[in-house]
């Protein structure tokens, strides 16, 4: 049973050290990371300067394990690519070995006294958890909270590395005696340092009880340079292992080239000791002489600095084998208009603004697909939920978040290059049109979140009520779909359309929460059911409200005079005697009100099986 309790409390470190990145990553993400995503591309890009970041970092917090998951974790929020990540990677190999001198000066532990004892983990995690709760909780800002966010998922992260470690560390003495029984075999030496240092997680925990046996027993180089070079090797492990649950392919690529550059490393390691012997520059005293904490601290810092010097200029090679290993996940159809779309983004356009704005409004086009393919998506998963579709709504709405990141950032760059005022208000246009297409995007995961949480309660909508929502759906089907078309054309009789529709579909929301009204005074209808209606309903308007906003952007191309003055005309419109739009309008709500008419109000309470074959209500 101790063995089971064991694995438990080392799993139990793992899901920490997994969702300290996830709510890390998630809240880098969520930042305004646009100066920060900045900052770290002017130092990135240029692998020598990753690589003075990554030893930096690994020095400050002693864990090139925890450096990389990092950089995987930034990787994933889109702030690093994996060409950047690369020097990163090799700096922090470097890095770590800092710890092996603190334990050599401090003879195995840091001080209460020592300035460094600050940034040890079990300091470090704490404070951490400190300082994002109180962000959380006591400061009312979105910047706060986000930073919050951040440390505490940072906090979590290390928390449970340390708790991983703890584990292990109960079996200290088996390992330690692992380490030194194959003392007098290179090749099994080198595969003990790889398995102690992934079973342990922690090059420097592993290295520090080399140094603790040094000190107390005695080892000679011999004895253990082949058991550092594998801990070199060991130290990949946790960083593989973490990056294959839930990562995308670029995130597994700055594990696996981890473990690329580690190879090298090795292998490199390897031929000096092997040149060293044979020119005599590792002597036959230095083979044999007994080394102290110190000793194995240079041996261990040599095997990580010289490696890395030496093979910093191949990091282009590094990141070819990787990709040859980790290859790109299928992209879909749309997904490829889309990077194509992005990639036509060329700042040697500025002289041509009008040109390069054209290419602003692609992007456009590409989102008004994807946010009506979210917003499909969504509808069809009350009716029909599959998993991979809620997968590809989360991938489309990242899609989206990235197109109008990069669309803004290529028009601020432009700005300086308008000075035609036609020009000026195509790109006001574009830029609200690039707002209206990703709040779409928003809306839809906003549905699918409501179709998510009922799941989870164990509930559903009734027959009535499904059949309900399907009318205000396929009202929004039908002004998205006008809506693109006008967009991709810039046909102005065509967004004309989109107004009537509008206010039809605000007429139908009105009317199905008043029948929700109804059915929830009457105690005809689930309360909880109830408000995740209301809630759909809700994003659906919304929708349509956005449909709205860009009809009159593009009346404005032909009329001048709305610009600056939409809501006025919006306004004036509904409350105008113009035959056209009450026409339409008129039809609309006849067609989509006998649909309605068709379904009665009431609604009886039923128990319904779900998939479980539990009971769940099921009520608007």
């Amino acid at each position: 049973m101790h063995v089971f309790y064991t694995v438990i409390a080392f799993l139990g470190g793992l899901a920490m050290f997994l969702y300290g990145m996830r709510v890390m990553g998630d809240g880098l993400k969520s930042s305004s990371g646009g100066a920060m995503k900045s900052a770290l591309a002017k130092v990135t890009n240029k692998p020598w300067m990753g690589f003075l970041l990554g030893m930096l970092v690994a020095c400050v917090i002693q864990s090139s394990t925890a450096t990389i998951v990092i950089t995987i974790g930034l990787v994933g929020a889109g702030f690093l690519t994996f060409h950047q990540s690369v020097g990163i990677v090799l700096g922090a190999n470097v890095g770590t070995a800092i710890t092996a001198q603190i334990i050599r000066l401090m003879d195995v532990s840091s001080g209460m006294d020592s300035p460094l004892y600050f940034f040890k983990a079990n300091n470090l995690a704490p404070l951490a958890l400190v300082i994002g709760i109180v962000l959380i909780m006591f400061v009312k800002t979105n910047s706060a909270k986000t930073a919050g966010s951040v440390a505490c998922g940072f906090g979590i992260l290390f928390m449970g590395l340390i708790y991983m470690s703890d584990v292990v560390g109960q079996y200290s003495d088996a390992l330690s005696g692992l380490l030194l029984a194959f003392q007098n075999n290179y090749l099994l030496g080198f595969f003990a340092g790889v398995l102690v240092t992934g079973i342990v997680q922690s090059s420097s925990a592993v290295v520090g009880i080399i140094q603790s046996i040094a000190s107390s027993v005695g080892v000679t180089f011999s004895a253990v340079f082949a058991v550092i070079i594998g801990v070199n090797i060991g130290d990949c492990i946790t960083t593989y292992l973490v990056s294959r649950i839930g990562a995308k392919p670029d995130q597994r690529r700055t594990a696996v080239v981890h473990i690329v550059y580690n190879v090298f490393a090795a292998v490199l390691c390897f031929l000096m000791v092997f040149i060293g012997r044979k020119t005599g520059i590792i002597s036959d005293e230095l083979w044999t002489m007994p080394l102290n904490s110190g000793g194995v601290a240079n041996i261990h810092g040599v095997f990580r600095l010289v490696p890395a010097v030496l093979l910093l200029p191949l990091t282009g090679l590094f990141e070819k084998i990787t990709c040859a290993i980790v290859k790109e996940a299928p992209l879909e159809e749309e997904d490829k208009h889309a990077i194509e779309a992005l990639d036509a983004l060329d700042e040697r356009l500025f002289n041509s603004p009008a040109i390069a704005l054209d290419q602003v409004k692609r992007v456009v086009w590409e989102m008004s697909d994807i946010a009506a393919h979210n917003y499909d998506s969504a509808v069809r998963q009350i009716y029909e939920y599959d998993p991979k579709r809620d997968r590809r709504i989360m991938e489309r709405e990242t899609l989206l978040d990235s197109m109008i990141d990069q669309a803004n950032k290529y028009i601020v760059s432009l700005s300086p290059y308008v000075t035609m005022d036609k020009d000026t208000k195509y790109q006001n246009r574009l830029i609200k049109a690039l707002i209206c297409y990703e709040r779409i995007g928003d809306l839809a995961v906003n549905i699918n979140d409501e179709v998510i949480a009922l799941r989870e309660a164990g509930r559903r909508f009734s027959p009535n009520g499904m059949a309900e929502l399907r009318i205000a759906f396929d009202a929004v089907y039908e002004i998205l779909d006008i809506t693109n078309r006008a967009y991709k054309s810039g046909d102005t009789v065509l967004a004309g359309e989109v107004e009537p529709l509008e206010e039809v579909i605000d007429d139908l929301v009105e009317e199905l929460n008043a029948r929700h009204v109804y059915r929830m005074v009457n105690h005809l209808c689930d309360a909880v059911n109830g408000i995740h209606f209301q809630a759909i309903l809700t994003n659906v308007e919304h929708i349509s409200d956005k449909c709205s906003d860009l009809a009159v952007y593009i009346l404005e191309g032909e009329n001048s005079a709305i610009f600056g003055n939409e809501h006025s005309y919006v306004h004036e419109l509904h409350h105008s005697n113009n035959a056209g739009y009450l026409q339409a309008y008129e039809d609309g709500r006849t067609r989509y009100f006998a649909e309605l008419d068709s379904i009665p109000v009431t609604n009886i309470i039923e128990e319904v099986a779900d998939e479980t074959g539990n009971a769940s209500h099921a009520s608007e």
